[in-house]
Parts: structure tokens; sequence; C-alpha cells
């Protein structure tokens, strides 16, 4: 058990360890706990009563996943959730799987919701709402929705967070972050996927979802961005009824955009919503560099007058100018055919192993472009082309930003919601007019003035600093103090299975010591007598029998015979 101890003797309940390896030795997934250095664990798992054998044998290893993960907590399938964005990290069936995760959690009660409110706003609950309607629009694992009225007469909804969540989610962070440290330590080869990263960034997006003042705020910031938009509608925040586990929306009483039947007996144009639709999702994008990352069907109401909102403003997605610049180019040689330019782009933006096989990567590139050289322009979904091209890309072992990944997933719904509200509906011709104003502001006369100018106080800034860290070098060479680092992988593992063995070896010794001593003392009659047996005789064969016992019992248990 001193493993599993030293996992994290921080972690405020060392219980969630034991839930995690309970519920992965049930799926099947012991082996992942030896690989991680937790034999001890993997062992006890093996002697818990498993879900029906029959049942997880017909299973895949990517749906026996989604399972654990979805026994395992609302965590658990946010992070699901987020790795089915990252095909360059998990394979592609992991992919798809995850995809299918959804928040499966009873709504929470009436009294918990105004107590949570109350704690939040600091206050008693009819101070700032008229009334609440206690059945919820929605629950999910973070929050749950319903509608209010504010003492004003307003029609709102509120959004609330589930109580006691935040604790649960710092409480699976830790244990994650642990097993991620131990995947670096123990498991070779893990540090191309940087698993202590990849929870960083877990944590960092679900902190930011359980803060709802920063998705009020962004609702603001999207506004503003299209200030002088005439055909899209943002909900209004209330900011004296809201706090960062409240939020409180204006009510928008529109029609959903999968609703076809309704959008037509309403007199809107469903051309002119895809339209608009998708000129407002790329000018979010390449314009803006900030765009809603969830605008699934159920995001999307449309107004009277072919208005469009968007709901729920949790996740979004953020592309610099640097890698704004990097999608536009990267289109452009994809449309260009121009194998070498892509291969320089992934070779200049993407992280890439010293192992690429560049031959390889431009053949496959080669046939991917191929395969849409006769297809109409019409006919070319850009979400699934990018998405596909991004899967023969992590072939290769080349990371690329984690927002793309978003960014294509939202490209491919924005398309199929255009394409079922027009069947004429060409993204192309949408992407074109953005991709032309993109190029020319990147090479207007401003733009270049100041990437010049951003070059030359780059290395004016190298020129000043460089006989400064060349004499600090060389200061340090000559105290000899100049250290390098060298790091060992995998030498952990090795030094615990070899203390383990010198653990046994000892404990032999011991053993063979009180049975030897025992067997010379029944040969000396002197002193008590116990049964007929010298006394000393009698109590080193019981311990010499307890340790031989408790040792065999250790084997077992560790199921290496």
């Amino acid at each position: 058990m001193f493993s599993f101890f030293k996992i994290n003797r921080n972690i405020r309940s060392i219980r969630r360890y034991w839930n995690i390896a309970r519920v992965l030795s049930a799926y099947g997934f012991d082996h992942a706990l030896e690989a991680l250095g937790l034999h001890d664990i993997a062992a006890r798992g093996r002697r818990l009563l498993r879900h029906d054998a029959v049942d997880i044998a017909r299973l895949s290893a990517a749906e026996r996943m989604r399972l654990a993960l979805e026994e395992l907590g609302p965590t658990f399938v946010k992070l699901g959730q987020l790795l089915s964005t990252r095909p360059d990290i998990i394979p592609a069936p992991f992919v798809r799987e995850f995809e299918k995760l959804q928040d499966r959690v009873p709504s929470f009660s009436f009294a918990e919701l105004t107590a949570q409110v109350e704690h939040e706003l600091h206050g008693p609950l009819h101070d700032f709402f008229a009334e609440i309607d206690p059945e919820p629009l929605a629950a999910a694992s973070i929050a749950q929705v319903h509608r209010a009225r504010l003492r004003t007469g307003e029609q709102v909804v509120i959004k609330v967070r589930r109580p006691g969540v935040v604790e649960l989610v710092e409480a699976d962070i830790g244990a994650l972050m642990s097993l991620a440290q131990l995947a670096e330590r123990h498991v070779a080869g893990s540090e191309i996927y940087e698993p202590v990263a990849v929870v960083r960034e877990f944590a960092r997006t679900i902190r930011r979802e359980m803060d709802f003042t920063r998705e009020g705020h962004t609702i603001e910031k999207i506004r503003d961005n299209f200030a002088r938009s005439g055909w899209l509608y943002f909900p209004r925040v209330y900011w004296e009824q809201s706090a960062r586990g409240v939020l409180t929306l204006e009510y928008v009483d529109g029609i959903k955009v999968s609703d076809l039947d309704r959008l037509e007996r309403g007199g809107l144009d469903r051309r002119i919503i895809a339209q608009r639709g998708a000129d407002a999702f790329l000018e979010m994008v390449l314009k803006h560099g900030f765009f809603h990352g969830d605008p699934h069907p159920g995001n999307v109401m449309i107004l009277p007058g072919n208005i469009i909102c968007l709901l729920d403003y949790g996740i979004v997605g953020r592309l610099d100018e640097e890698l704004r610049a990097f999608l536009s180019d990267i289109l452009l040689a994809i449309v260009n055919r121009d194998m070498d330019q892509v291969v320089s782009l992934l070779l200049f933006a993407g992280d890439v192993s010293d192992s690429l096989d560049v031959r390889g990567l431009k053949r496959d590139l080669a046939n991917f472009i191929d395969s849409y050289y006769e297809i109409p322009l019409k006919e070319i979904e850009v979400g699934r082309m990018l998405m596909e091209f991004i899967e023969i890309i992590t072939l290769y072992s080349i990371r690329i930003q984690p927002d793309l990944m978003l960014l294509a997933k939202s490209l491919i719904i924005i398309e199929g919601m255009g394409r079922s509200l027009d069947p004429a509906f060409n993204m192309v011709e949408h992407l074109r007019p953005f991709m032309e104003k993109a190029i020319r502001r990147r090479m207007s006369p401003r733009r270049v003035a100041h990437d010049i100018n951003t070059t030359v106080e780059s290395y004016l800034s190298l020129a000043r600093n460089l006989p400064r860290d060349l004499k600090e070098f060389i200061n340090r060479v000559n105290r000899n103090k100049f250290k390098i680092d060298l790091e060992h992988r995998g030498l952990d593992k090795f030094t615990a299975d070899f203390d383990r063995s010198i653990n046994r070896l000892s404990s032999s010794l011991i053993l063979a010591a009180l049975i030897i001593g025992s067997s010379i003392i029944m040969q000396i009659e002197r002193g008590p007598q116990l049964f007929g047996l010298p006394v000393l005789a009698f109590l080193g064969y019981t311990a010499a029998g307890l340790i031989g016992l408790w040792w065999v019992y250790g084997i077992i248990r560790s199921g290496r015979l």
C-alpha cells in the first residue's frame, strides 16, 4: 500500500484514487494501472467483482473507456469531451467514442438552488427575483437552468452552478494531475503527449467554464465585435443578479434553427439564415479570432426578421494573429496544391519530432488534395476537409493548437446546419472573401511596416541582451557553477522494483534465521516449556509462520507468482 500513498500525500481525499482504480479495473484497464507503477492497486482491483465479463469482452477498448469515464462522474465526462477535440493525442476510435459522452446527472432540488443563489448573491432570493420556476429547463454536470422573473418584471433565465461541484472538480483535478505525473515518470514515450500539460489545459478550461462571470463577459465581448451588425442578437446580462456561480440572462423566445417546419410557418428565409450564420462564424474566426466553440442547433435561435441569436457561451475558441495567419496560409496552400508550402508551414508552426518522415507526409498530403481535386467547390465541406487534414498530420506526431481542433469541429456543425437550411449552401463561397480580406490586410503597407518594425525591435533586443547573457555564461563557467541536468526516464520504475526485490530478500533472510534459530533452541532442554516445547522455539516458529503466510499472500495479491 505504500505506493498508493506515495501518489500524493497532500490530496484531500485518497479515496478518489481508489475509486478511479476500482472503475478502471472493472472495465479491464488493470494494465494501465500497472504501467503507472500502481501494482498494489491493480492487484486489489483484480479481486473486485467486475461488470459482466461477457458484456465487457464484447466491447472495444474505446467503448470501455467511455463507460468508465461516465461512471467516474462529471469531471471525467468533461475530460473525455475535451479529448474528443484532440485527435493529435488519442487514437481516432477513442475520439469517435468520446464524442458520444453525455452529462447524465439528476437535477438538484429547488431548496438547494435557493441556498446556492442566496450564497452567491449574498442576500435573500426575493431581493433579486420575483419568481423562479422550480422545474429546470436543463440540467448538466456543472449547472442547471431555470426560467425566472425579475422584481422589475423582465423575463430571464438563470444558470446556477451545482452545489459542491467546485470541490469535486478540484479533487478530481488533483487526482488527474498526480496520475499524469506518474505517466510521465513511468510510461516510456509519454513525453510526446505531455499528459501533465493536457491536464493543465483541462483544468484551465473547466475552471473557466465554472466561472459564470467569464461567460457573461464573453457575451458582451462578442456583442461588441458585432456592434454594427443588425442581424445578430445577444441576450442581455443582468450583472446585479449574477456572480461567479449564478448567471442571469435575458430570456430569448425564438425558434430553434433545427425546427425547419416552424421556420417555414413563421415566414423566415432559410437561405438568408444559412448565409448569415456562415458569415458571422467566419468573421468571428478570421477577423476577431474569438469564436463560439459549441454552435450546435440547440444553441442557435432564430428571431423575427431572420435574426440569429446564439446561446451558451461557456466554450469559446481563440486564434491569435499568428494562428489566423497560419490558418489562412495553410488553406491557401491546400487550394493551390502546393505540398512544399504546406510542409514548410507545418514545420514552422507545428510541434514536430526529429524523426518526421517528410517524404511520407508529402505523399499522404498529395493523396488528400487529389481526393478533392475534381469535386465541385459547392460540394466541398471545409470543416470536414480541415478535420481530415488534421488527422493526417497527427499520424506523423505533429502537434498543433487545440483551438484549431475546436474550430474544425465547429465548422462541421456550422456547415451541417447551413446545408440543412439550404441544400445549395456553399461554405467555400463564404470563405473566399474572408480569405481575400485577410491576405490583403497582411499585405497592406501598414501591416508590412508593423511586421518590419517588430522584427527590427526583436533583433535590437537580442543585440542588447547578448553581451550580458554571454558574460553571465562565462562567469558561471569560471565559478564552476555551470550545471547540466540529466534525466534518466524509467529509472524510478527500476528503483521501485529493485527496492521490492531487496525487501523480499531481507524478509527471506529473517525467515530463514528464525527457523534455524528456533531449530537450535529445540535441541536445548532448558528454560520454560509450552506444550512440551521450549517457549522461545515456539515463538520463533510462530513468527516465522506468520511472516511466511504474509509473504505468500503478498505474492498472490500482486498477481506475480
